[in-house]
This record gives C-alpha cells, structure tokens and sequence, in this order.
C-alpha cells in the first residue's frame, strides 16, 4: 500500500461546482440503487467527477459528492484515498502518465520509460512539468503483460513501448495529437507481431 493524502491546502479550490451534464449523470446513477443504497453510486460519480475537475479530486469535490448521495465526509474521503484510481493532486493537463513497473513491464523496458518520465516531466513522481501540460507515477499491473512495458494514460493504455517510441508518444499529446491506442509496433490487439503461427488452415 502506498501513503495517499490530499493534496496541500494551497493547492485545493475553496468550492466545487457540478456541471449540468455531471449533474445530470450523477443522478442517473443514485436512480439505479433502491431507497437507501444511493452511497452505491459513490465510485462512478466520484470518476465523473474527477473527469471534470481536470484529472483529479479535490477535498471540496470529494465532500460535494457526499453531500449529493448522503453519505458522511469521512466515508467518501475514505474511497478517494483508499482507489489508486483517484488523483488527489493536480495533474497534468494534457496528460497524466502512469508507467506499469510490475515484474513484466520492468524485463522488457519499464525503466526506461520512467527515465524518459524523469527527464521530459520531472524528476519526481505526482509533479508537475514545468509547463504544467504533464505529471507521471508509477503504478502496479495494467493487466497487459504481454505488451509490455506500457503505460495508461487517462483511460487509454499504450503498449509494446521503446524508450524512442514513448518519447514520440509524448510529442504527440504534447501538440494535441495522440496516437492510436494499444501496441504502437504494428501488431494487432497481442498477436504475434510476426503473424499467426498455428490454426492457419480452415478445417
């Protein structure tokens, strides 16, 4: 388990606002509980609302969203802090990189995607680059083990990375043209690069 706290004071908004369109889902998802389960709706509300907060929650977001499904403060403190899911400081506001660095990704190249992290965004992870457009950390599995490394990054997973590659990748977000999720070396979904190798024939 990794320490998770809210972001410093100086960093939290005084207020937060629902959008018409959050708003709007929110309530849609309190409808699909029964009388008294609104506290159900708590992590889907709480990921919209983080979408439309810029990529992360703050504390006046997380206690509106208690308030909404009448739920207790602490409770929903305790969801945002405990779901790695949630971003509880500012991210980058093009693109929030999370770096699988679990035993697969790490044989096939991980480390050298959180080297190009820490000399095109910053040295450290949760910071922000300097031009505020980019944050990174490191996150356990992704669940793509066999395109590793990869990464995630708002909902979008890129695989089958190189060092060369990743970096093009950020150029990409950089000017607001990302590439094409999944494997960026040509294979389809996690076929073999080389194409099929058995059940070749119709039987």
């Amino acid at each position: 388990m990794s320490v998770r706290r809210l972001a410093p004071k100086e960093l939290q908004p005084a207020s937060f606002a629902f959008t018409d369109e959050t708003l709007a889902f929110a309530k849609r998802e309190i409808a699909k509980y029964p009388p008294g389960r609104q506290a159900s709706a708590a992590i889907s509300i709480l990921w919209r609302v983080q979408e439309q907060n810029e990529g992360w929650v703050s504390e006046a977001a997380i206690r509106a969203v208690a308030d909404l499904i009448g739920t207790s403060h602490i409770r929903m403190l305790e969801i945002a802090t405990f779901y790695t899911m949630f971003q509880l400081s500012p991210v980058g506001k093009k693109a929030h990189v999370q770096v699988c660095g679990t035993t697969p990704c790490r044989l096939r190249g991980a480390a050298d995607l959180i080297e190009v992290c820490k000399s095109r965004i910053h040295h450290d992870p949760f910071r922000l680059s300097n031009d505020g457009n980019f944050s990174w950390e490191e996150v356990e599995c992704l669940g793509a083990c066999v395109n590793a490394p990869m990464v995630l990054i708002w909902k979008d997973t890129y695989e089958d990375l190189t060092k060369e590659s990743f970096g093009k990748l950020l150029d990409g977000f950089a000017r607001d043209d990302p590439p094409k999720p999944g494997p960026q070396n040509g294979r389809q979904f996690s076929a073999p690069i080389t194409g099929p190798t058995t059940l070749k024939e119709v039987s």
